[in-house]
């Protein structure tokens, strides 16, 4: 008791096949699949932009002080 049997899933299963019908299950099914697809397409982007930014050469420091509130006053003048 407590656990469900094999019988007990595929009743299950034909109950929800019964309501919904298996076109929509099946689009369920590639919409599911497609966003999954589509997560691990951008994780993998993602991973590239922060290897290619690694790799980029970096930008030279010129010891100057930029106060970046008087920069945004001159811009507003």
């Amino acid at each position: 008791m407590g656990s469900f049997s094999i019988w007990h899933w595929l009743i299950v299963l034909v109950i929800v096949m019964l309501v919904f019908g298996t076109k929509k299950l099946r689009n369920v099914g590639s919409d599911l699949g497609g966003a999954v697809k589509g997560f691990k397409d951008g994780m993998k982007d993602a991973g590239a932009d922060k290897s290619s930014d690694k790799s980029a050469e970096p930008q030279q420091v010129t010891g100057q002080t930029i106060d970046v509130e008087s920069r945004r006053e001159q811009t507003k003048s």
